[in-house]
């Protein structure tokens, strides 16, 4: 109900009805929303401050907890980090040096995560540095881990390869010389024991019986079995990367031609056939089509005391048998 205001007027002793002014009506509409207003600040108040749920606080301390977190798993990369560049470097300087390999270019493993651009969204978000330092720093992890696992996956097969052309080079003595008293002469001039002059001997001799196995000193294939003129009866070996090996003077061939055969395996006999003068193998050592001194291809059977006999006996001019 509105309320009705009077007033006492001395002079006609009578109350008069009395009319507000427009002011009047504007400062108690003020006066009533002023009043609401505290009203409701005070139980705003008393609802968040006294009555106040447990919410707020746990977001806080979640929010806290997640900055630690970030910052933790920051300093776990940077630790993965330092451990993936000790990898790299052996990777560079240790393995791919052994199997004689160019390096990874630093290009390939270093791969450019610097752009905010990448990041832009993670820019509007609070302490946006932290996030994006942690995103970058987990990019390039990722990038350096792949780049690394293809790098291994090169050094495996390179090493396969490797493996395969140790097995390749020749190795061994092509008859069994134990005790070194099968070496008649070894690679250089040497006289001539038919015509008395000197002439290169491009191979080893090994002075051995009639009928003593002959042995291939590497993996390879037979690119020739059967006579040549002077050698007698000749097997040559191609072993691949450039390396061929020859044995002759043979009693009797043992393969065919385009034969694989594998180091150590029995490939003839022993004789005397073509320009010889007594039983033997005459044995040479070829790379990239050049004859070689076979001695430097003994390392799987000799040690450092009998190689060096080797040379000595090797250097007696007067055993030559071809």
């Amino acid at each position: 109900m509105k309320k009705v205001y009077y007033q006492y007027d001395p002079k006609t002793r009578a109350f008069r009805r009395v009319y507000p002014t427009f002011r009047q009506h504007v400062r108690a509409i003020a006066r009533k929303v002023l009043v609401c207003l505290l009203v409701m600040a005070a139980s705003f108040f008393l609802y968040h401050v006294i009555f106040s749920t447990p919410q707020p606080a746990d977001l806080m301390k979640e929010n806290t907890a997640l900055k630690t977190q970030f910052r933790v798993l920051s300093r776990k990369v940077d630790d993965a980090l330092a451990v993936l560049q000790d990898i790299e470097q052996r990777d560079d300087n240790l393995y791919r040096v052994m199997l004689e390999a160019d390096p990874v270019p630093p290009q390939s493993r270093l791969a450019a995560y610097n752009s905010r651009a990448r990041y832009a969204e993670l820019l509007e978000m609070p302490d946006a540095e932290l996030l994006v330092s942690t995103a970058q720093k987990i990019d390039m992890l990722n990038q350096r881990l792949y780049m690394q696992s293809r790098s291994f996956n090169e050094v495996v097969e390179m090493s396969r390869e490797q493996e395969k052309r140790l097995a390749c080079i020749p190795a061994i003595q092509p008859v069994s010389n134990k005790d070194l008293k099968r070496t008649a002469s070894g690679y250089g001039y040497r006289s001539d024991p038919i015509y008395h002059v000197s002439r290169f001997h491009k191979g080893m001799d090994f002075a051995c019986d009639t009928g003593t196995p002959v042995y291939a000193t590497g993996d390879g294939t037979v690119i020739y079995a059967k006579w040549q003129s002077g050698y007698g009866n000749l097997i040559e070996i191609d072993h691949g990367y450039g390396y061929v090996t020859r044995y002759a003077h043979l009693s009797r061939i043992l393969v065919t031609k385009g034969q694989k055969i594998h180091r150590g395996a029995e490939i003839g006999r022993v004789g005397s056939t073509g320009k010889s003068t007594g039983p033997h193998l005459h044995y040479e050592v070829l790379v990239q089509d050049k004859n070689v001194n076979p001695i430097n291809y003994y390392f799987m059977d000799l040690d450092a005391e009998q190689y060096d006999e080797m040379i000595s006996l090797a250097e007696n001019h007067g055993k030559v048998f071809d």
